[in-house]
């Protein structure tokens, strides 16, 4: 671990690869083509060597980040599968990338990394939340929403249940389309709201004017029309799932602070759907989370309008020295207001 930190941080070649590979999507072996044409050698397995490097020595971030995260009011999560390659398998099998994205006022964005799936991930990390949890239909969360003592509420999003009727178009053009266009139509109540920069106040007493018919219209429409379909249709399983969860789905309706979908946690994992063309697969359950722990960094960088290059850079060679107890200015935002004026970023 010395060496290695002692030796790239002088060669200043840590922080670029970092943001290439987890940042720009750039696998290790095309970044050591590109190094090569500029006359440097590197071979994949030196630069996972640093990544790994770099994942722990930033890793004490990370609790801090979390904690930044769990302040929210509100927090939206999701998970998406990466293939990930298993010795004692003759093929790779699915890992498990999961976001947590915290609000306006503590915007952080986190990933973990999971060998799979079960619930285990988000009991851990979201034992110490009390606030508004928006995610899909996921059963693993349904436990936080029926232990009261627990101080979680359910939000669910649009997005999802219109996936699901857009979807259900190849079977059931017209129903369809008649619930996506209701849903245009609420979207359009959110659009409004932005273009008019509401503040969580106004946008509250915007949705009972506007989005409340709409959505009167849509309760009634679901409620109509299941006798026409097969259950186990595409179209009658999405009446069924918005159905079924109307309540969370309207929740928005009741706090300004709320979003109408979880479109800001599934937008944070397209770059992770990106790279899945790029990179393959991780090679191992260990080089998803080192994967995991630098996308933190990089992504919350991009979301605070930070150059993560520049913060990586800086932020490797001072972590090695930095006091335990201050560690929280080298956070990214705490780290962008300490920048002089002068420095562009």
């Amino acid at each position: 671990m010395a060496p290695v930190e002692k030796g790239l941080a002088g060669a200043g070649l840590l922080a670029p690869v970092a943001v290439r590979k987890d940042g720009d999507h750039l696998p290790l072996p095309r970044q050591a083509n590109l190094f090569r044409r500029q006359g440097v050698e590197l071979s994949r397995q030196t630069m996972g060597d640093w990544m790994r490097a770099c994942a722990d020595l930033v890793s004490p971030l990370y609790e801090l980040m979390k904690q930044r995260v769990l302040g929210s009011k509100a927090v939206q999560t999701d998970d998406t599968p990466v293939p990930v390659l298993d010795p004692a398998l003759p093929r790779t099998r699915a890992g498990r990338i999961w976001t947590d994205v915290g609000d306006d006022g503590h915007p952080y964005t986190v990933y973990d990394y999971t060998p799979n799936r079960s619930r285990d991930r988000p009991e851990a990390f979201l034992q110490e939340f009390r606030g508004f949890l928006q995610a899909d239909a996921y059963s693993g969360y349904d436990h936080f929403y029926e232990d009261e003592w627990r101080g979680i509420v359910e939000v669910a999003g649009w997005a999802h249940g219109r996936r699901k009727f857009f979807e259900a178009q190849s079977s059931d053009w017209m129903r369809s389309t008649v619930m996506l266009a209701y849903l245009r139509l609420l979207y359009d109540v959110e659009r409004e709201a932005r273009d008019r920069k509401l503040d969580p106040a106004a946008r509250r007493a915007l949705r009972p004017e506007k989005a409340k018919p709409i959505l009167e219209d849509i309760r009634a429409y679901l409620e109509r029309e299941p006798p026409q379909v097969l259950p186990k249709s595409p179209e009658g399983q999405a009446i069924a799932y918005a159905l079924s969860n109307w309540k969370a789905l309207v929740r928005d309706g009741d706090d300004g602070d709320l979003e109408i979908d979880n479109n800001g946690a599934e937008r944070s994992l397209r770059g992770v759907a990106v790279g899945r063309k790029n990179w393959m697969f991780y090679g191992s359950d260990h080089g998803g989370r080192t994967a995991a722990v630098l996308t933190r960094l990089i992504a919350t960088c991009k979301r605070l309008h930070i150059d993560p290059f520049a913060y990586l850079r800086d932020l490797f060679p001072r972590l090695r020295d930095h006091p335990q107890n201050r560690l929280a200015e080298l956070l990214p935002d705490p780290w962008k207001a300490g920048l002089p004026s002068s420095v562009s970023i």
